[in-house]
C-alpha cells in the first residue's frame, strides 16, 4: 500500500512545510484543515504543485468526520499539528479544549480504528514553567510539567493521552516541542516577530521586534523534517523530545540580518519573554539518527532570499 500523510492543520506554517516536503519527495498527502486559506502554501509551492494535495475542509470536534478521513483516503502516516494557540484558549477555554484535547483524542481513536500504530503530533514547551520553575541551564525533557497558560494545559494532557493510548491499545507516538520556530510562513503568534521583521527588511522598512533575552530559534522547514521523520520512525512508547539549538540573544538575532543587509534597521526590546532560555534535546539526539538543525545565519540568509523571490506576494 502507498504510504499517505494526513496533516491536522496543513494550512498552518509548520503544516505548509511539511507538506512542500512531502510533495518534494512524491508522497501523497491529504491536508484536514479548518481553513481554507492557501497563502502559506503559496509561499511554499505553485499551483500546480498543490494540485497533488487532497484538500478535505474539516473539524477535529467532529470524531466522524476525523475517522472517516482516515478511512476513506487510506491513511498509513499522521502528522497532528492543528491547534488553537494561546490567545484564543485564554478567549475561549471550552473551544480551545474542544479543538486542542478532545480534537487530539479524536485523532488517536480514528488511528486505533485504522489500525495506525504511530502517530507524529506537535507538543510545546508551553507544557513546562517559567524560568524561576527550574535550576538554572537547560530544562531537560523530563522536567516537570508546569504550564502557565491553558494552551500549555491542554498540550500537556494530549502528552498524557497519547501514554494511555500507548498503555492500553500499543499505539506508539512521537511528540515534539519547538520554541521560536521562524521562516517563511511564520506569520502569526508572539514568536512571528523575528520572521516579520525579515520581511519588513526586504521591503526597506524599520521593525522593532518586542522582546528581548534568548531563545533557541528553529527554521521552519527543519522542524518540519524533524515531523516527518517522526512520524516515519515508531517509537516504541509515548516519547516527546524538546528540540534543541543553543540559546541565542533576540539582539544577535537582529545583528545577524543587519550583516547580511547592512542597511536593514531592526530594534530590540529588553524585555525578555516569560520563558526559558532553552530546552535540552539530548534525547532527541539519541533517538534520531538525523537531527536536523540549520545554523540561525543560514536560515536567516535563505529567508531572506525566499521573501526577495516572493516580491508582492508577501
Amino acid at each position: 500500500m502507498a504510504d499517505t500523510y494526513l496533516i491536522t492543520g496543513g494550512m498552518g506554517c509548520i503544516g505548509a512545510w511539511v507538506i512542500h516536503h512531502l510533495l518534494e519527495n512524491d508522497k501523497a498527502v491529504v491536508n484536514f484543515d479548518q481553513s481554507t486559506d492557501t497563502h502559506r502554501l503559496d509561499w511554499l509551492m505553485s499551483a500546480d504543485e498543490q494540485e497533488a494535495i487532497t484538500f478535505v475542509q474539516g473539524d477535529l470536534r467532529d470524531t466522524d468526520q476525523v475517522k472517516s478521513v482516515i478511512k476513506d483516503n487510506g491513511i498509513t502516516h499522521i502528522i497532528h499539528l492543528a491547534a488553537l494557540q494561546v490567545p484564543m484558549c485564554r478567549a475561549n477555554p471550552v473551544l480551545g479544549a474542544q479543538v486542542n484535547v478532545v480534537g487530539t483524542v479524536n485523532i488517536f481513536e480514528a488511528a486505533r480504528e485504522n489500525d495506525i500504530n504511530h502517530i507524529a503530533y506537535a507538543s510545546s514547551i508551553a507544557v513546562y514553567g517559567s524560568a524561576n520553575d527550574y535550576p538554572a541551564g537547560l530544562i531537560a525533557h523530563d522536567a516537570p510539567k508546569l504550564p502557565r497558560t491553558l494552551y500549555g494545559a491542554y498540550k500537556v494532557a494530549n502528552e498524557n493521552t497519547a501514554q494511555i493510548y500507548y498503555n492500553d491499545y500499543g499505539i506508539s507516538s512521537t511528540n515534539l516541542r519547538p520554541y521560536t520556530v521562524y521562516g517563511v510562513g511564520r506569520d502569526q503568534g508572539l514568536t512571528s516577530e523575528p520572521t516579520k521583521a525579515l520581511v519588513a527588511v526586504v521591503k526597506g522598512e524599520d521593525y522593532q521586534i518586542t522582546f528581548g533575552g534568548k531563545m533557541q530559534f528553529h527554521f521552519a522547514s527543519d522542524v518540519a523534517k524533524q515531523f516527518i521523520l517522526a512520524s516515519e520512525t515508531p517509537s516504541g512508547g509515548a516519547l516527546g523530545f524538546n528540540m534543541g539549538q543553543p540559546p541565542q540573544a533576540v539582539t544577535e538575532f537582529a545583528d545577524i540580518v543587519e550583516d547580511i543587509e547592512p542597511s536593514a534597521k531592526i530594534e530590540v526590546d529588553d524585555k525578555p519573554l516569560p520563558f526559558p532560555e532553552g530546552f535540552d534535546d539530548t534525547e532527541l539526539k539519541a533517538h534520531f539518527d538525523t537531527v536536523y538543525e540549520t545554523p540561525l545565519a543560514d536560515g536567516i540568509e535563505q529567508t531572506l532570499a525566499h521573501i526577495r523571490r516572493l516580491g508582492d506576494a508577501i
